[in-house]
């Protein structure tokens, strides 16, 4: 990729451009996937996509006495987190192939241990 020590900006952008299909791809089928997430021994089930969006509620008949109407929501709640949990960790799953390929293009400032999170002329991004 470098020659006489000058990057070949040509290599750097075809590889740019296929890590950004890959990662258009990959968070297409994100938004495909369905992941589940239960409450209460399966009483409450939720169901999000692989990013996150709720799609679903589950509600078995056993689950709901009318006087427990504040449980329920609690177990509904509860699914919710459960599923959304889960479709982080597929999606970290899934993305983290992508974000190697970049060889720490994507560090933000203050990974290295030496860097102080400071950009130009002392100035100081969030982290």
């Amino acid at each position: 990729m470098f020659e006489g020590g000058t990057p070949d900006m040509s290599a750097l952008l075809a590889q740019a451009q296929r890590l950004q299909e890959e990662l258009v791809a990959a968070q297409a089928e994100l938004g495909k996937a369905r992941v589940e997430g239960s409450a209460a021994s399966g009483l409450v089930t939720a169901t999000v996509t692989g990013t996150g969006d709720l799609v679903a509620v589950t509600i078995k008949p056993e689950a709901c006495d009318p006087d427990e109407a504040e449980t329920l929501g609690d177990m509904v709640v509860a699914a919710v987190r459960d599923a959304t949990d889960r479709a982080g960790d597929l999606a970290a799953e899934q993305m983290s192939p992508l974000a190697g390929g970049l060889g720490g293009a994507l560090s933000a400032p203050g990974d290295a241990p030496d860097d102080d999170g400071g950009g130009p002329a002392g100035f100081s991004l969030p982290r």
